[in-house]
C-alpha cells in the first residue's frame, strides 16, 4: 500500500466514524500526516490495527480501532524479559518490542476505558495494555476485553501469551 492509498482508506475510515472524532475535520488530519506519520500508520494497518482519528479531551489521537486486537499482534508475551524467560515455545516478539518496532504507544487502561465510551472493542479477543511498573516487577500484565456490554481489565503474568490476545496501539497528534 502506498502513501495515497493509504490517505485513501484513512479518508474514508474517518467519514464512516465521525463519532469517534466529532470536532474535527478531515482537513485537521491531513495536515498532520507527515512522512513519520504515514510510516506508522501503515505498519498500523499492515498488522491490521485499522487505524482511526479518535478525540478525547480535546486532544486527537491515531488508534488501532479494528473491532478485534489486531490479528498482525497477536501471540505475543508482554515484553522482552517476560519473552525471554518462557522456558517453552517463546514468541518470535512481545508487545512492548513490537510497538516499538511499529512507533506506537500501548494503549492504557484510561484509555482503553476511555475508547470502550466510543464504542465496544474486543468482544471476542483481548488486548494487553500497558502495565504500571508497580504490576510489572511483579511478573504481571494487564490486559482488557469487553463482555457483557462491559469493559474489563484482567491480569496475567507477563510471560503469558494467547491466540486471541494482541495489544493495540496509539500516537498522540497535535491538533
Amino acid at each position: 500500500m502506498d502513501k495515497k492509498q493509504l490517505t485513501d482508506k484513512l479518508n474514508s475510515r474517518f467519514n464512516e466514524n465521525m463519532h469517534r472524532h466529532p470536532n474535527k475535520l478531515w482537513e485537521d488530519v491531513v495536515s498532520l500526516l507527515n512522512d513519520d506519520l504515514v510510516t506508522i500508520l501503515l505498519k498500523m494497518e499492515d498488522t491490521g490495527g485499522e487505524p482511526d482519528f479518535v478525540e478525547l479531551n480535546d486532544k486527537l489521537y491515531a488508534v488501532d480501532m479494528v473491532k478485534e486486537s489486531p490479528k498482525g499482534r497477536r501471540s505475543l508475551c508482554y515484553d522482552k524479559k517476560a519473552r525471554l524467560g518462557r522456558k517453552k515455545f517463546p514468541p518470535e516478539s512481545s508487545v512492548e518490542e513490537m510497538a516499538k518496532d511499529i512507533g506506537i504507544e500501548i494503549v492504557s487502561e484510561q484509555l482503553y476505558l476511555a475508547l470502550q465510551t466510543i464504542e465496544m472493542l474486543d468482544t471476542k479477543t483481548s488486548s494487553w495494555l500497558k502495565t504500571p511498573d508497580e504490576i510489572r516487577t511483579l511478573n504481571g500484565a494487564i490486559f482488557g476485553d469487553n463482555r457483557f456490554e462491559r469493559a474489563f481489565i484482567f491480569h496475567n503474568t507477563a510471560e503469558s501469551y494467547y491466540k486471541d490476545r494482541g495489544f493495540r496501539g496509539y500516537i498522540k497528534l497535535n491538533a
